[in-house]
């Protein structure tokens, strides 16, 4: 397998700064080694340029109706990085996305499903499911979901919205934290939600293996979305959204090994890495050895 390592250095989904250095800490911490080690020839396309948050206007809005910040530099972000996946993907090349704030998913999820019937399993805490309606916070990063399948005001947005990936091929695993409305919109689609609750009832390796069968049903391939808040804080600390009550360390790398056993890792991408609330880069190094472990390396 190769690798082509982009950069999506986006604050515009969030209101906490810092997040847009995530892909220099991931980097710094040896992303490129890992992959290296795990047998993975790597290519580091560099960064898109991303504006600064602080000179442009947050309050624009589109969908017109609710709120959501930032939706025009969100646009261009994504449509920059659907190009940038989809030339990766055209050059036999598993194109590994480094955040930047989750709404960089949109773009991510767009380049992999430009000619390919997709899968997406999200490793998060949150849904991710808002729409501008629903939205306590008009936070983007809490929308990529509801973008990408078109979702409330996202339906028929085209910079926004996946075509090839369909619902039903769609799983969230490790659920934690979901906005009452939310709730009803994941409760009402055909995306399958296993939360925290289910790891601890029936195990990590039970639950990952039925998500990955269910996104990997029928389709090219799978996409991976890990949010490192998807972690317990005390394993993740540098994330903006913590939530207690993740995986564990070793739950986390389980996972990323059982993707990468099925062979149908297609794009991936490693969001909400925030060096400012780290404690010595130690949730970008671990990010460096979970992309590690889902492109195939292993102890033996």
């Amino acid at each position: 397998m190769d690798a082509r390592i982009i950069g999506a250095p986006s604050d515009y989904g969030q209101d906490r700064r810092g997040v847009d250095m995530g892909p220099s800490a991931i980097r710094y911490a040896g992303l490129a080694a890992q992959l290296e080690a795990a047998g993975v020839d790597t290519e580091d396309a560099g960064d898109l340029p991303v504006p600064r948050a602080e000179e442009r206007d947050p309050d624009y809005r589109e969908p017109s109706e609710g709120r959501a910040k930032f939706l025009r530099e969100t646009e261009d972000v994504a449509d920059g990085l659907a190009d940038e996946v989809a030339a990766a993907l055209e050059a036999d090349q598993t194109p590994l996305t480094l955040g930047g704030d989750h709404s960089v998913a949109i773009g991510t999820l767009r380049g992999a499903a430009r000619d390919a019937e997709i899968g997406a399993v999200w490793f998060d805490a949150h849904g991710d499911f808002n729409t501008p309606s629903t939205s306590p916070s008009g936070n983007v990063h809490g929308m990529p979901l509801a973008a990408t399948l078109g979702i409330g005001e996202f339906e028929g947005v085209e910079w926004a919205n996946a075509p090839k990936l369909r619902e039903e091929n769609v799983v969230i695993v490790g659920l934690r934290s979901v906005d009452d409305a939310e709730r009803d919109l994941i409760a009402d689609s055909d995306v399958t939600a296993f939360t925290m609750s289910d790891v601890d009832e029936r195990g990590i390796r039970a639950v990952v293996d039925d998500a990955l069968q269910i996104a990997g049903h029928g389709v090219d391939g799978v996409h991976a979305s890990l949010d490192l808040d998807w972690l317990d804080p005390n394993e993740a600390p540098g994330v903006g959204t913590p939530v207690r009550g993740g995986v564990t360390y070793r739950e986390a790398h389980l996972a990323m090994e059982l993707l990468a056993d099925t062979e149908l890792l297609r794009s991936m991408e490693l969001v909400e890495v925030n060096p400012t609330l780290d404690d010595s880069n130690e949730t970008a190094g671990l990010a460096t050895e979970l992309a590690a472990s889902a492109f195939g390396k292993t102890v033996l």
